[in-house]
């Protein structure tokens, strides 16, 4: 078996994509943050001590779109031309969306996984005072488009 980020000596590598065209990409992510049901009726009412949970969070997720590279140490520096972070409050939390959109030589899946877990953890950081249980969960990408691979979709999730 070959593997694409070790070189011949085993070393890890960052993958070469310098002879690949730059195509339109686009890769969305969801997750969740659970957390208690006073925590949703502070939400709901906007009443959470620390502020606009919501604003601060999407904020959160967009800034770290454009700083994955930053962060996962073999992510490629690709422009970064778009970035949608969704927030909704359920009966049991939030649930997140981020969409990231690019023209280059790789995909956007990871800064579309980066951007969720990080709007979510500032949803945690915001009620954390309120909720020391409030956790981050399944953060997963749900749908990619174009590159080589072309589109995908997780079975049973629309995107």
């Amino acid at each position: 078996m070959e593997f694409t980020h070790l070189d011949d000596a085993g070393h890890a590598r960052m993958v070469d994509v310098t002879a690949k065209q730059p195509t339109v990409r686009a890769a969305t992510a969801r997750g969740a943050v659970r957390c208690s049901a006073d925590v949703v009726a502070a939400l709901r009412a906007g009443s959470v001590p620390k502020g606009d949970v919501l604003a601060v969070a999407r904020i959160a997720g967009i800034q770290a779109a454009k700083a994955t590279p930053s962060l996962l140490p073999l992510a490629h520096v690709i422009g970064v031309h778009g970035v949608t972070v969704d927030l909704a409050i359920s009966d049991d939390g939030v649930e997140i969306e981020a969409t990231v959109r690019t023209a280059d030589r790789t995909g956007v899946e990871m800064e579309a996984l980066t951007a969720v877990a990080v709007a979510g953890l500032a949803v945690v950081d915001m009620v954390k005072g309120t909720d020391r249980a409030a956790s981050l969960e399944h953060v997963r990408v749900v749908a990619k488009s174009g590159g080589r691979s072309g589109d995908w979709s997780r079975p049973g999730e629309s995107a």
